[in-house]
């Protein structure tokens, strides 16, 4: 039967409706990009997949991975996941040990859950885990606008080191609103371990005000042995009581929402990556001081801080084409968009003989 005008008018809203909205409010859940390459040694900071931080107190120290085929449940769509890897364990917890992985929100981005309105949203995690300790995990919102206020969630591991999906839904309560600016409002927390300051209470699994030892009642310790690995793909959150499909996005589409918060010049870490695309070439008009017009892929969260690196990819370093690597060196005029100065702090300075251009890669951070 062939549409009407009306009907094929009122397809055509809907179809764009729909490609304007994303349903999935976590940027980078299928753990496509990984613009900081593996780090090692972290005890609290980012590594392998963009956007999901590892923190912890007490002995525990990871190295953060992203990977692929083979590690990660292909079966589902899902090319690559993120690796947590206990390199130091942290096997007897004291009570204010603790290691979680979070995801950190802008408040304008979760206007949508109309929290604190008699309209609040529910809202549905989903996430695949394969976790070497099978019982009682938690995952948690911390509402980072409202004095941390959270409200905790368990779900269990039936199975070791097996690829596992798993669904939670949170209330969202109809007082303290959000702050809608590009601040840190809210943090998504899979906990990894907890010591008795933060288990020693009742699970709070409605909103209520910051208690400790509430949080992570019954958690399972992940972080007790170096043979321990825990990976997560596939992570969405979504208005509504049901677990849709996971929405997946183009690979250039999650780059460019990353940049937002973390940008640098080369493919990956590794040596002379920060300046294989050279960031952007200034000139000398004093020893101390480079004129450039350097800007950022995108618009950044907030002014961020920039790195600069020279052709040994040694940081806070520029080089000096026909004069040397190694100048020491900070960008200055730097806002969201990006820099337009490049000040040589220290020794050797620019040389002005000759017109000799001044090269570097950079790094810009402004992780929430």
């Amino acid at each position: 039967m062939a549409l009407s005008q009306v009907g094929l008018e009122r397809l055509n809203t809907s179809v764009t409706d729909k490609i304007g909205e994303r349903k999935n409010l976590i940027i980078n859940g299928a753990m496509q990009v990984a613009q900081r390459g593996n780090v090692s040694s972290v005890t609290d900071g980012y590594g392998g997949a963009d956007r999901f931080k590892f923190n912890r107190s007490g002995a525990a120290v990871v190295t953060l991975r992203q990977q692929g085929v083979g590690n990660s449940p292909t079966d589902q769509g899902f090319g690559f996941c993120q690796q947590i890897d206990v390199t130091t364990a942290d096997s007897s917890l004291a009570a204010g040990d603790y290691a979680l992985i979070s995801y950190r929100f802008e408040g304008q981005d979760l206007q949508q859950l109309k929290k604190g309105t008699a309209n609040a949203q529910q809202v549905t995690l989903s996430f695949y885990i394969k976790s070497p300790k099978t019982g009682t995990h938690i995952v948690e919102l911390v509402d980072q606008s409202n004095s941390a206020r959270h409200v905790n969630k368990a779900y269990t591991v039936s199975s070791a080191n097996t690829w596992e999906k798993k669904t939670v839904t949170f209330p969202m309560e109809t007082s303290n609103t959000i702050t809608n600016d590009n601040a840190r409002r809210m943090d998504l927390n899979w906990w990894l371990a907890a010591g008795s300051t933060y288990s020693s209470g009742s699970l709070q699994t409605s909103w209520g005000a910051d208690t400790n030892a509430n949080r992570a009642v019954g958690q399972v310790n992940c972080m007790d042995s170096t043979d321990n690995n825990i990976f997560i793909t596939g992570v969405q959150l979504e208005l509504g009581t049901v677990a849709t499909d996971f929405e997946h996005r183009s690979f250039a589409e999650e780059l460019r929402s990353c940049y937002r918060y973390f940008y640098h010049t080369g493919a990956d870490s590794t040596d002379t990556a920060y300046f294989d695309d050279a960031g952007g070439v200034a000139q000398a008009e004093s020893t101390t001081k480079a004129i450039c017009a350097v800007r950022h892929p995108v618009e950044m969260r907030s002014t961020p801080t920039v790195t600069l690196f020279d052709a040994v990819d040694a940081s806070g370093n520029v080089t000096q084409k026909g004069h040397t690597h190694g100048i020491p060196a900070v960008a200055n005029q730097s806002g969201r968009i990006g820099f337009q100065r490049v000040s040589a702090s220290g020794s050797p300075t620019f040389q002005l003989s000759g017109e000799k251009p001044v090269s570097f890669g950079y790094k810009a951070e402004s992780e929430l």
